[in-house]
């Protein structure tokens, strides 16, 4: 029994230092704490790990075509990419260093369609996501908006379409005021 256990932890530990060269890499878009500081590239830290495995699989068969994703995902082993997304779970959330100062009327206007688009139904009402859906609470606001775009526009499409069917025919300023409500939240 000991023997097993040790080998398991080895096993484990293997996977771990696996990832490390990884993490760094993954630190050069998405920050070292897990908070992006670029425009426009999502924050991870806090993410569920299942949502993040799901991402990199996605990423690794070239099911969600985003290029430097793609070429990042090549090749990565599921204990690889399990490895990450425990790493990037583990992490604190929190808001990106460079989030906007909140805008009291733009952030009730994004509360407001929150809730007649039934956000928390699947991201909870805390927006700090679970399984499979991602964490909305601090992400950063510029990537939502894109992202909420994508997905009205059926430029995006996830494991399956609801996110397209949740924000079919919003307005651009809906949107806008949305991303920046969850991005303001802690």
């Amino acid at each position: 029994m000991h023997k097993a256990a040790l080998a398991l932890g080895l096993l484990l530990a293997g996977v771990a230092s696996a990832a490390e060269p990884r993490v760094e890499a993954c630190a050069a878009c998405h920050g070292a704490s897990g908070r992006s500081e670029q425009p426009d590239v999502p924050s991870l830290a806090g993410q569920p790990a299942d949502f993040i495995v799901i991402q990199m699989i996605l990423f690794r068969e070239g099911l969600r075509d985003v290029p430097v994703m793609n070429a990042a995902a090549r090749g990565l082993a599921d204990p690889e990419i399990e490895a990450l997304a425990a790493h990037y779970t583990a992490l604190p959330a929190g808001p990106s260093p460079d989030r906007r100062a909140r805008d009291p009327v733009l952030a009730e206007a994004g509360r407001a369609a929150s809730q007649a688009m039934r956000c928390a139904v699947c991201h909870l009402p805390s927006y700090a996501g679970r399984n499979q859906v991602p964490r909305l609470t601090g992400q950063r606001e510029d990537f939502l908006a894109r992202t909420l775009t994508e997905y009205r526009d059926g430029r995006r499409v996830g494991a399956d379409t609801t996110m397209n069917g949740a924000v079919q025919g919003a307005s651009d300023a809906t949107i806008a005021a949305l991303a920046h409500y969850l991005a303001q939240l802690d």
